[in-house]
C-alpha cells in the first residue's frame, strides 16, 4: 500500500465519519425537539378520542398581573384548563397558584426556572421538577402532576428521570400564538381550523407581551363550543381514554 493510497484510504473514512456523525446529531436534535417521541417514557401531545374533548393549556406563570384576568374569563364560560407553571413563579405568587387550584383548574410542572434542560445534569433536572413539585402540592394541588419540558425539549436524561419516576410528558399539538406578530382573532382563526378531538391546546397568556393571546381566549372558547367541543383539564382528557 503507497503512501498516497494510506492517505486518500484515511481521508475516506474521515469523511464517512464526519458524515455519519452530522447524521446522528441531526437525528438527536429532531429527536430533542420532537412534539410526538422521546427516547425514554410516556409521551402526550393530543388523546386518541372520539369523544368531543379538548384541553387547554397555558404555560409559564403565574403572573401576579394576569392570573386573575384568566381565571375570570375561564369562570365565565365555566371552563376549566390546566396551568403548566414555574416553581419560581409559582413561588414567589402563591395567592395565584392557590387561586388556580381554588378555581378547579389542573397545575402541572413547567420546571423551576424554564431553562432548557438539554446537556444538564441529573441532579440539576431533579431539583428543577421536584423543588416545582413542592411548590405545587404547597398550593393545595392533590392531583397528578404532569411534566411540560421548557421550549418543549428532551433527549436523554429529562425523559430518563421522569420515566424512572413514572411521571408522564405533555407536549401539545396546537400551538396558536407561536407566531408573536399573530394578532387575536388569527390565533382563534388557527385554533379553530386545526381543531380534533383529543387537542391539546398551548397558550401564553402571563405576560405583557401576550395581549393578543388573551384577547384570543374568549374567541377560542366561544369558538370551540360553538363546533361541539367541551374543554376539559388534561387529567380529564387523559382520563377519558381510558
Amino acid at each position: 500500500m503507497t503512501p498516497r493510497y494510506r492517505m486518500a484510504n484515511v481521508a475516506k473514512w474521515l469523511l464517512i465519519s464526519a458524515l455519519i456523525l452530522l447524521v446522528v446529531i441531526a437525528a438527536l436534535f429532531l429527536v430533542s425537539r420532537s412534539r410526538n417521541y422521546q427516547l425514554f417514557g410516556d409521551l402526550v401531545s393530543h388523546v386518541d378520542t372520539d369523544k368531543p374533548l379538548v384541553a387547554l393549556t397555558f404555560d409559564d406563570g403565574p403572573s401576579k398581573r394576569y392570573t386573575a384576568e384568566i381565571l375570570a374569563v375561564l369562570n365565565q364560560y365555566q371552563v376549566h384548563a390546566t396551568f403548566f407553571v414555574t416553581g419560581r413563579e409559582a413561588s414567589r405568587h402563591s395567592a395565584e397558584a392557590h387561586a388556580i387550584v381554588d378555581a378547579g383548574h389542573d397545575l402541572g410542572n413547567h420546571s423551576w426556572s424554564h431553562s432548557r434542560m438539554l446537556l444538564r445534569s441529573p441532579s440539576f433536572i431533579a431539583t428543577e421538577i421536584e423543588l416545582t413539585d413542592a411548590v405545587i402540592r404547597q398550593a393545595g394541588y392533590s392531583g397528578d402532576i404532569y411534566f411540560r419540558p421548557p421550549y418543549g425539549k428532551k433527549l436523554f436524561l429529562l425523559p430518563w428521570y421522569l420515566a424512572s419516576h413514572h411521571r408522564t410528558t405533555v407536549t401539545w399539538n396546537m400551538e396558536p400564538d407561536s407566531d408573536l406578530n399573530a394578532n387575536a382573532q388569527t390565533i382563534a382563526q388557527k385554533v379553530l381550523a386545526e381543531v380534533t378531538p383529543g387537542s391539546i391546546i398551548l397558550l401564553h397568556v402571563m405576560y405583557a407581551s401576550r395581549d393578543a393571546s388573551r384577547g384570543a381566549l374568549p374567541l377560542i372558547i366561544e369558538g370551540i363550543q360553538g363546533k361541539g367541543y367541551q374543554l376539559v383539564t388534561l387529567s380529564q382528557l387523559l382520563m377519558s381514554a381510558q
